[in-house]
């Protein structure tokens, strides 16, 4: 496979002539898509298709649909979803982990009807009471065991749709005060504590691919973010067990300092596979994929190993999932 260590967002509902002839020549490994990109179904299949024409190959492409507050395909089009949260306590500690398969699974049926085959969950992070508001109701408990229960229940039901799961923030972001899109995050628990961080991570070590956490952990490494540090990248490596594709959360958050062909050089030789840039900004993304270049043979391995995971959906009455989960949630109230 001949494919450049980043991933890529394009700027609008349709490919531009631009943006063809870049994608064609770059080769990114795959993409990811947001609401600037979608109008309707029949304008995202155009869209998908067409970015996988411009590589000339069958690229995995990325959404973030959790449901709640991270939802880029919306009513009227597609179905609205409770945030992960809300709907855990909603579906009550036993039925929980099901309910969270039954909306993996038909989010999985409408992400694959319109080309999108690989969805940015489960969110394995625990939440706290000290978690920032911009991730709190999108965890899925506030212990590593329901957490680790319900991922798997998230992943699971995505794989039988079709779709395949990008497990995050990976080594944990729950501890996070601050909101990774605006500032970086410190943590400062020490080395002991954090092993209930890494737990669901752990359990969950098996999915195709990651995406890293921007945040410092003082008691691991007290000067680089996660995704620019080698020490945690072994953590996630060695420690969590992680031997899938690891990607790093968007360079273009603000947590990262510095220039765009720094950090993209500082995160794959910190241990990271691929770069993550979404805002679909051209410019950028020359210097990204200058920057990247193609895969590493590790990083290469890794990535067909993953995409060799594909697998068509599994036949489903999807009538009879969508009544299953609304008596699980009835009446239930979203806080967004």
């Amino acid at each position: 496979m001949r494919a450049g260590a980043f991933l890529l967002g394009c700027s609008g509902p349709w490919l531009t002539p631009d943006e063809a002839a870049f994608f064609a020549e770059a080769q990114p490994l795959g993409f990811i898509l947001f609401a600037r990109n979608i109008e309707g179904p029949d304008q995202l299949r155009r869209l998908t298709g067409d970015l996988r024409a411009a590589v000339g190959r069958d690229a995995p492409i990325l959404i973030d649909q959790e449901g709640g507050r991270v939802q880029r395909l919306t009513p009227p089009h597609w179905r609205r979803y409770l945030p992960p949260l809300d709907q855990v306590r909603a579906a009550g500690p036993d039925k929980a982990a099901r309910s969270m398969w039954l909306r993996a699974r038909l989010i999985a049926e409408e992400l694959r009807a319109v080309g999108l085959d690989v969805n940015c969950t489960p969110c394995a992070d625990i939440a706290r009471p000290e978690t920032h508001p911009f991730l709190l109701n999108r965890c899925y408990g506030f212990d590593a065991e329901t957490v680790a229960q319900i991922a798997r229940a998230v992943a699971d039901g995505s794989a039988e749709g079709g779709v395949q799961s990008v497990l995050k923030h990976i080594p944990g972001h729950g501890r996070a005060q601050v909101d990774s899109h605006l500032d970086l995050p410190r943590v400062s628990a020490p080395r002991a504590a954090l092993a209930e961080d890494f737990a669901p991570f752990r359990a969950l070590n098996d999915l195709p691919f990651a995406m890293t956490a921007h945040i410092v952990y003082d008691a691991i490494d007290p000067d680089l973010p996660a995704t620019l540090s080698p020490a945690m990248i072994a953590l996630i490596r060695d420690e969590i067990g992680f031997d899938g594709v690891l990607m790093t959360d968007d360079i273009s958050m603000q947590a990262l300092s510095g220039g765009i062909a720094e950090i993209c050089s500082a995160s794959l030789a910190a241990g990271c596979d691929t770069v993550l840039h979404c805002n679909g900004d051209l410019s950028e993304m020359q210097q990204v994929a200058a920057a990247c270049g193609p895969l590493s043979d590790a990083a290469r391995a890794r990535a067909e190993a993953a995409l060799a995971q594909r697998r068509a959906p599994v036949p489903v009455d999807i009538a009879a999932l969508e009544a299953e989960l609304e008596a699980l949630v009835k009446g239930a109230v979203a806080h967004v």
